[in-house]
């Protein structure tokens, strides 16, 4: 199962050079704006130690890691709400996944175009968020419209909803994505089928030249301030050093990262920070067939951790038979753990934590 990111940012700021660090996939990379039409997908594993302990215990036939997909967004310009650079067909592709990457050039380098002519990450960061919050309100507007008509006409559940749609349409048309507004989850489940672009989580990548490495330089420090007053995360990579560590032989890798003070390469934290920025935790399916590691969210019910591998695990739920990762990596086995007296049996109210190590008891 795979969680979406799209990588997004103004044209020329190193996406598509950070996508290809991501993933075997090749997005073309050009000095140009949108050289990338369609977004490109990626399937990158998240890096977890956890996996490889339990295989060395169970020996199984295979091991499978949990992943990440990747999406690599065309470049947003100024006026794309409205169409401008292919804007409109770019932000329906954003509609598809669950967070946002957004790459933001943080080097000079008179060679590679700006397309404001100037290095302003906070200023690139504003016309993203503006243009996102445009199309939201579109979609808004017209959802407003609507559920109007039927309050005035005696609607309950459209006047129930009122409120709400104007507390989102006053941020939206404040240019305060909705991230930000401190909706509730219910309210949150109330608008889920308008997909509105801001309220997806953020992470910004701050691409630095080689020479700001490991810290990032002066352009990254107003994304860090921007980033932590939206409690956003962020990370410092060089799109040119990533693609320069890819042509590299394993072996020569660690002591090229050594360089720039780096003691693993960007795309890792990029794979983790990811993760954590769509509140992700990784439970786990061992046996002598499979160790498998599984992606759910924080917060995720047994029933509904099940239905992750099979849908048919949902529907027939009958219990969970739970270990921690720590107690079978302590003790050594399945059934020294079973013989402690450690193993749980969990109903559909327990709320998996990371780490869990399950067998699932359903019914067909």
């Amino acid at each position: 199962m795979g969680f979406r990111v799209g990588i997004v940012g103004l044209p020329n700021v190193g996406k598509s050079t950070i996508f290809n660090t991501l993933s075997a996939a090749k997005a073309e990379a050009a000095n140009y704006p949108f050289c990338t039409i369609d977004p490109n997908k990626g399937i990158v594993t998240v890096p977890d130690v956890r996996l490889e302990e339990l295989a060395k215990i169970y020996k199984p036939k295979r091991t499978v890691p949990t992943v990440i997909e990747f999406y690599d967004i065309a470049g947003l310009v100024k006026g794309a709400s409205t169409g401008e650079g292919l804007g409109n067909q770019f932000l329906g592709h954003i509609k598809e996944v669950e967070a946002i990457m957004h790459v933001v050039r943080c080097f000079d380098d008179p060679n590679i175009v700006h397309v404001s002519n100037s290095v302003d990450p906070v200023r690139d960061i504003d016309v993203i968020d503006t243009e996102l919050c445009l199309k939201d309100l579109d979609t808004m507007s017209a959802r407003f419209t609507k559920t109007e008509k039927l309050a005035r006409a005696g609607d309950k559940d459209a006047k129930e909803l009122m409120p709400l749609y104007e507390k989102v349409k006053k941020s939206l048309e404040d240019g305060r994505p909705l991230r930000l507004l401190g909706l509730s989850e219910d309210e949150k489940k109330q608008i889920q089928d308008l997909a509105m672009l801001t309220l997806k989580p953020v992470l910004y990548c701050a691409n630095v030249a080689e020479t700001d490495l490991p810290e990032g330089g002066k352009w990254v420090a107003p994304v860090r301030e921007r980033a932590a007053k939206e409690g956003a995360g962020v990370v410092v990579i060089s799109g040119k050093v990533e693609a320069e560590l890819m042509d590299l032989p394993e072996g020569e890798k660690l002591e090229f990262l050594k360089e720039f003070g780096l003691s693993e390469p960007g795309l890792k934290s990029l794979i983790r920070a990811g993760y954590d920025v769509l509140d992700l935790i990784t439970y786990f399916t061992a046996g002598e067939q499979e160790v498998r590691a599984w992606t759910i969210r924080k917060g995720t019910k047994a029933p509904q951790a099940a239905g992750v591998i099979h849908s048919d695990f949902e529907r027939g739920f009958i219990r969970a038979e739970t270990m921690s990762y720590a107690d079978v990596i302590r003790l050594g086995s399945a059934a020294a753990v079973k013989d402690k007296g450690l193993l749980r049996i969990e109903g559909k109210d327990y709320v998996f934590q990371d780490g869990d190590v399950v067998l699932f008891r359903f019914s067909v």
